[in-house]
């Protein structure tokens, strides 16, 4: 049993697109994607229709949620954006993502935990953002990655949501994720302020393998045109995106590129 990971693609549709020859190359015939697919200031509807397309498997995010929960006037600016490109074909086929499903008997998906698509799952948020250069995000800790799994129990569980990719061990579970197809950098104030960084503009995916000592997860690296999405995110307004697209790292927050009523400063 193999099966490529996909997660967080934020609309970003070349890195999608990259990633998917990439699948087409190995011969990987089983995908499943983990949520947040859309959000964001690239292509969310041209995405939305290519995932269509393609019939993955998958599961919403948290963006997912708030996009068809909250009203576009309350949402952030990234669901805002996806939400004016969405049809009702596109809002069904959010509707019928579901926040958790089991790939098979052994592979449990979630976005976040398996209770949450909030809380991160193998990161731990502080106080203390930019203090000594500390980005306020930090590895889990054994007995928080225990606590996030609570009564859960599978061999495999895949998340995301925090757009970095990681591999960690708790009780009999192999939590694996993947990273973010899409996004390789953002900031956030969620319980605290703090920043997430990649280090590069790739597309990050995984790769899971059941093998006869057990499973096995590869994380995956891909390149494609990150500057053709830069350029997206800065004809739609978003700067720190077109930063984060072009380099893996914060350059520009988003409270430094919106103003307080939305708009670009």
């Amino acid at each position: 049993m193999r099966w490529a990971v996909l997660s967080d693609i934020h609309g970003n549709l070349p890195a999608l697109e990259a990633v998917t020859d990439e699948i087409r190359t190995e011969g990987i015939t089983e995908v499943v994607q983990l949520g947040d697919a859309l959000s964001g200031p690239l292509w969310p509807a041209e995405t939305a229709g290519r995932l269509i397309s393609l019939g993955w498997p998958g599961i919403a995010g948290n963006h997912e949620r708030q996009v068809l929960t909250i009203a576009p006037e309350r949402q952030g600016a990234s669901d805002a954006f996806a939400s004016a490109q969405l049809t009702e074909a596109h809002r069904d086929w959010l509707r019928q993502l579901p926040a958790t499903r089991w790939l098979s008997p052994e592979v449990f998906c979630c976005h976040g935990t398996p209770d949450s698509d909030l809380v991160y799952f193998m990161e731990t948020v502080v106080a203390g953002w930019g203090v000594d250069g500390s980005a306020g995000i930090r590895p889990a800790t054994a007995d928080e990655l225990r606590q996030r799994l609570g009564t859960h129990r599978s061999p495999v569980v895949l998340c995301g949501h925090t757009h970095l990719p990681r591999v960690m061990w708790t009780g009999a579970s192999l939590v694996v994720n993947p990273g973010s197809v899409g996004l390789p950098a953002f900031d956030d104030d969620h319980v605290h302020p703090h920043w997430v960084e990649n280090g590069s503009p790739h597309a990050r995916w995984a790769v899971i393998e059941r093998t006869s000592r057990g499973w096995r997860a590869d994380l995956r690296v891909t390149p494609y045109d990150h500057e053709s999405a830069a350029r997206r995110a800065e004809t739609n307004g978003r700067p720190d995106w077109a930063d984060a697209l072009r380099t893996g790292r914060v350059g520009r927050t988003e409270s430094a590129a919106l103003s307080p009523m939305g708009e670009v400063s």
